[in-house]
């Protein structure tokens, strides 16, 4: 069953940085777009950051934007978040999911396939 896979979460000091990578596994992003989101405890789950497979065409939350970068990595079919300047406000829950029709919005329901999650935690 294709699924996808988070890693790269931890602990780090207020304005550290994280960076964090979703692996498809059994199956290729291809015409996809793959979204980066984030629930703190006690919060609706949020959008943060999207790229479009084909073209890279991205978009950011006004939370992160400048401070987050979104990525491609064709060789090992991953996406990644580069998440510097990073912010006690960051801390969440930070899940990877993929709209294969490829359209990449901020909107939760529109993405099909979602991975489990990794912690991100910034002390202050």
């Amino acid at each position: 069953q294709a699924q996808l896979v988070e890693s790269g979460g931890g602990l780090v000091q207020a304005g550290g940085s994280l960076r964090l990578s979703c692996a498809a596994s059994g199956r290729t992003f291809d015409n996809d777009a793959v979204g980066w989101f984030r629930q703190a405890a006690g919060k609706e789950r949020e959008f943060v950051a999207t790229i479009r497979w084909q073209g890279g065409i991205k978009f950011y939350s006004d939370s992160v934007k400048g401070r987050f970068t979104i990525s491609r990595d064709f060789a090992n079919n991953t996406v990644n978040l580069q998440m510097n300047s990073l912010k006690p406000e960051d801390t969440a829950v930070y899940y990877c999911a993929a709209d294969r029709r490829g359209w990449g919005t901020r909107w939760t329901h529109e993405y099909e396939d979602w991975g489990q999650g990794t912690q991100v935690t910034v002390s202050s």
